[in-house]
């Protein structure tokens, strides 16, 4: 049945300029989670995805950004997709819990039965709707995305035990020292209203401690600089680890692909899957070409309708062309993001590389980069408006924006 009991509200957790150094210097263009993955906003994959949960009522969008950043995009995907999506700008840090508790208000307006909660930097498919129901199923207060990763990186993320039969979460550790488990937390959850209590529990927790605590002026000081502000209310290690076990909290593990966006490289390696992934639910983004009407396509590659593509170019698998930007006679591209504006000349060829805005690749050149998506200098990176001359072999760089360069470089930080 279709009624009010069953309304379900999301929301998105985009933090801020602060929060996205490590994705510099694309971030220094665009808020990251509008950095197009696969010709998309990283945050439409998002919005994508709960747009397929029955009985949405309404998207929030939380960060730190100044709203003119968000106010165009998000009027445009709420006329695209038909359904409210609101931005909502946090007055000062207050951890994830925290700002989901301070818009309390707008969030329960529609008293949903259900609040999703995803985390912008990640990247998935997203199983909104099986998770949903069986979040229904499980009975509890909230239930995470979880995923087997391998005992190497499982200390890099939240690391969780699970019972193998109900599914109930018993152990949450945010990021340990020692293995705790291959199993991890997603940052991707549903939870009912009452956890809107349980932080609110915490809050009162917090102050009331606040209010005891009797120490000297200097042990006073001293707590200031150092303890986190009385209304910073973090989910994993404030909610989640002190529900373990206690029958309020369940998992459901996917089986597709999740990875998380910190850097540049995992960027590329995300607009990948989300290319692979349009096979099979957009395949009308993915371009195609065999060299005779339109230029070879090889693999998944999404063109931007005003991109211009000679006939005689090469592209894919894992590439990304954005808007107006122009390939040239010969060109050769593979896994790469080419942004806005940006023009390929003539034989130029570009691997395991993100093209910045409105730069130039010149005739015969290289950019390249050899493919790591977790190393520092795994990819090449070129900033906005950076033009690689003729004949130029630029590898594993990052060159800052509006920089020429008529000298081939490799393995540089480019300032």
């Amino acid at each position: 049945m279709a009624g009010s009991e069953q309304r379900v509200v999301a929301v998105i957790m985009v933090g801020g300029p602060t929060k996205g150094t490590r994705f510099r210097p694309l971030s220094l263009n665009v808020p990251k989670p509008l950095f197009p993955l696969a010709g998309q906003p990283m945050v439409h994959h998002h919005i994508s995805a709960c747009r397929r949960i029955p009985n949405l009522a309404q998207i929030y969008l939380i960060g730190f950004y100044e709203e003119r950043e968000f106010a165009l995009y998000v009027s445009s995907i709420s006329n695209e997709l038909r359904i409210p999506v609101r931005y909502l700008r946090e007055d000062k840090p207050r951890g994830s819990a925290g700002g989901l508790y301070s818009f309390r208000d707008y969030i329960m307006e529609d008293t949903p039965a259900h609040i999703v909660l995803l985390n912008c930097d990640v990247c998935s498919s997203f199983p909104l709707p099986d998770m949903l129901e069986a979040h229904k199923k499980y009975g509890g207060m909230g239930t995470l995305l979880v995923n087997k990763v391998s005992a190497e990186s499982a200390n890099q993320f939240g690391e969780l035990v699970a019972d193998p039969e109900t599914n109930e979460l018993l152990h949450y550790t945010e990021k340990p020292e020692t293995f705790v488990s291959d199993l991890i937390n997603c940052g991707v959850y549903i939870f009912t209203p009452k956890i809107l209590l349980a932080i609110e529990d915490v809050l009162k927790q917090k102050k009331d401690r606040a209010n005891l605590r009797r120490v000297s002026s200097f042990e006073a000081l001293q707590s200031a600089t150092k303890a986190i502000p009385a209304d910073y209310v973090r989910l994993d290690q404030d909610i989640l680890s002190p529900l373990a076990g206690k029958k309020e909290l369940y998992t459901y593990q996917t089986l597709d692909f999740w990875e998380q966006i910190k850097t540049p490289g995992m960027s590329l390696r995300c607009s990948g899957l989300y290319l692979s992934q349009f096979r099979h639910t957009s395949p009308h983004l993915l371009a195609s070409g065999d060299g005779k009407k339109g230029a070879t396509i090889v693999g998944d590659v999404y063109i931007h309708p005003s991109a211009k593509v000679h006939l005689t170019a090469k592209i894919g698998p894992n590439v990304s062309i954005s808007a107006n930007a122009r390939i040239g006679a010969g060109a050769r591209l593979i896994s790469c993001i080419i942004l806005d504006d940006v023009e390929i000349m003539e034989n130029a060829v570009v691997i395991h590389s993100i093209v910045g805005w409105k730069s130039t690749v010149g005739k015969w050149s290289r950019v390249q980069g050899e493919g790591d998506h977790n190393a520092k200098l795994g990819i090449t990176i070129l900033g906005e408006a950076v033009d690689v001359e003729d004949e130029v072999v630029v590898t594993n760089s990052i060159v800052l924006p509006n920089k020429t360069l008529n000298a081939s470089v490799q393995d540089e930080i480019i300032l």
